[in-house]
């Protein structure tokens, strides 16, 4: 077997048709994995073993790196698994700061959001890689069972219960993404000014909130639920000391959300979910090691 080096014409060509399809890849190990920095380890990985493939018998390459990045995604996945039931407190996804391309798309706006990916991590990590190819990239059953090394039957009927069992838990998104960025725009301004009645104004009654410090930043160990005990603990986060905050309204997950900046340093980013133009879920997350993917925006595509 010839070793391939950098400088070959075929490791060049290959590196190409990476990248051409380097946003979906991201995307779909997003998606199964819900960690922006694990993805991009399953990138990596799946870009090693692509340069070692002889890509003139390969017919699809778009399918064939989906594949490697879906079987790579499902290695992580399942340790990520056994990791996250020691996790300190509530678990959220790794907040991705996102191009305005997402949020004009709903169905990818959707397949990414915050209230989605935490659905999708009550799935075992075949039926997550399952639904994620089905649904929200559209690939056939024949292609998924290639990737995740299962017949086509029994991808169709892992599909069906994946399928079932989400919709059972999926937020329904009845707002515009005008309406969803006016309702963040008016908590954004509650909420750098310390106005609890403000709060109230635009939080539904019913509304949860869940805080990810991940043990090293101070956060709520279960959700908070109902609209004076949310507010009253958000004010109340914030007045505790005295300090210089500082809201920022931004896009995380095809969604808006607000960046918090406490004496000039990056301490969360909330993100939310609007129905009927209210605030229903607040996502906050404040772990240090999760805001890697903020500073920058995070190019998505389900193509």
């Amino acid at each position: 077997m010839t070793t391939k080096e950098p400088g070959d014409r075929a490791v060049i060509e290959a590196t190409e048709t990476f990248l051409a399809h380097r946003r979906l890849l991201f995307t779909v190990a997003y998606e199964m994995v819900g960690s922006g920095a694990d993805a991009d380890d399953v990138l990596q990985e799946t870009w090693l073993r692509w340069v070692a493939v002889d890509a003139t018998a390969v017919a699809d390459p778009r399918a064939y790196l989906v594949r490697i990045t879906t079987r790579q995604a499902l290695n992580r996945l399942r340790s990520l698994k056994r990791r996250r039931e020691s996790y300190v407190g509530s678990w959220l996804p790794e907040p991705l700061r996102t191009t305005p391309d997402v949020a004009a798309d709903v169905e990818l706006a959707e397949s990414v959001s915050m209230a989605l990916m935490l659905v999708l991590e009550t799935l075992s990590p075949t039926e997550r890689a399952v639904f994620v190819l089905r649904e929200a990239f559209g690939f056939g059953y024949d292609e998924i069972a290639a990737a995740v090394d299962k017949t086509p039957a029994a991808v169709h009927q892992i599909a069906h219960r994946a399928r079932r069992h989400v919709e059972a838990r999926r937020p329904r998104r009845s707002v515009t993404a005008d309406q969803a960025e006016a309702a963040a725009r008016a908590f954004r301004r509650a909420l750098a000014t310390r106005d609890l009645q403000g709060l109230l104004d635009v939080l539904a009654p019913d509304v949860v909130a869940i805080s990810d410090g991940g043990g090293v930043k101070q956060a709520t160990p279960r959700p908070v639920i109902g609209a004076d005990k949310v507010a009253r603990f958000i004010v109340g986060g914030l007045t505790k000391h005295d300090v210089e905050l500082t809201v920022e309204l931004t896009a995380v997950n095809g969604g808006p959300a607000l960046t918090l900046h406490v004496n000039g340093e990056l301490d969360g980013v909330i993100a939310m979910r609007v129905e009927d133009d209210r605030i229903t879920g607040l996502y906050f997350v404040r772990n240090p090691r999760k805001l890697t993917h903020i500073e920058s925006e995070t190019p998505l595509s389900l193509r």
